[in-house]
């Protein structure tokens, strides 16, 4: 039985280990595949692990062997699990892995803009406060995140785990959902998209992208936000029109953005984003918590070994 891991240094550059997967059988790990060098590593594979590598249609119909495909990730659109059901092979995922890693960012970002702690801490150590004459001094306006307004999209798992901490900080939380949500705390309330983004005064993006939500945060969206508001987006990059939020940064519509996604990545040297004024850009790394990768690393093992016992859990196909 042949496992073929495409892209391992995303999820263990070196930190964890693939003992569990290889007692479940012949495994080679790759650090990452390029497309040229897809087929010849998985030609012969009964089972392959991937993050970000393709594995589409055409690929799919030129493996014979293949019976099993794990992606290590939440989202999966890098398989394509409709032709991958049509030859019988098994497509899983790995939910709720990083919710409480990712939330963390969510406000790791918000605290960044409100209060700017590197900011000072670099001033301190440039010698800035041995000069003043006055025991204390701020770089940056200072805020207070209780009793703001702490807006959601998308209230699944990590919307919900945002919202707690938001609360914890004494925040006034709404939300929109693409459903109707039944079973949120009665202090919390489900609002229409245009509303959350007018009366919040910070915005957390955590809904999943699809063909329907492409760039749906627009320049009508965001003139429709306080001129004081924070945008976050830890969700994915192509659900913001990236000209349409550096337009609104770079002219003082909205105050602050923080992301850990853009619609390419790792971004183009063009994108407006990463020049645009008071955003901040981290690369893709709310999810890369040690914790949240050895839940990730425990689970894609546990999928493969429910597999091969002939009880799949996790499938999406």
């Amino acid at each position: 039985m042949k496992i073929v891991v495409l892209d391992g240094s995303a999820m263990n550059p070196g930190d964890l280990s693939w003992e569990g997967l290889k007692q479940l059988g012949e495994c080679q790990v790759y650090d990452r595949t390029m497309p040229a060098e897809l087929f010849n590593r998985i030609k012969d594979a009964d089972m392959i692990i991937t993050n970000k590598a393709v594995v589409n249609e055409q690929m799919i119909d030129r493996l014979p062997n293949l019976h099993y495909i794990g992606v290590t990730a939440t989202g999966y659109n890098v398989v394509d699990v409709q032709a991958a059901s049509r030859k019988g092979i098994v497509v899983t995922n790995i939910p709720a892995y990083s919710t409480d890693s990712v939330a963390q960012l969510v406000f790791s970002h918000i605290l960044n803009i409100v209060n700017c702690v590197e900011l000072h801490a670099t001033s301190v150590k440039s010698g800035e406060w041995t000069k003043s004459p006055d025991f204390a001094y701020w770089k940056s306006p200072q805020t207070e995140l209780a009793g703001k307004t702490l807006g959601i999209v998308g209230f699944g798992r990590i919307g919900r785990k945002v919202a707690q901490i938001g609360s914890a900080f004494g925040m006034k939380v709404v939300f929109h959902n693409r459903s109707q949500v039944t079973d949120a705390p009665v202090e919390m309330s489900q609002f229409i998209l245009e509303d959350v983004f007018a009366e919040s005064d910070v915005l957390s993006i955590n809904c999943p992208l699809s063909a329907e939500n492409i760039g749906f945060v627009n320049q009508k969206l965001l003139q429709r936000m306080k001129q004081s508001a924070i945008l976050i987006n830890t969700g994915r990059g192509g659900l913001i029109n990236e000209m349409d939020l550096a337009t609104a940064l770079n002219g003082g519509i909205i105050a602050a953005a923080g992301l850990d996604v853009l619609s390419t990545e790792p971004p183009k040297q063009d994108n407006p984003l990463v020049s645009a004024k008071n955003c901040f850009i981290t690369p893709h790394i709310a999810w890369a918590t040690l914790e949240a990768r050895q839940r990730l690393m425990n689970i894609t093992v546990e999928n493969l070994q429910c597999f091969i016992s002939g009880n799949p859990q996790n499938v999406v196909n």
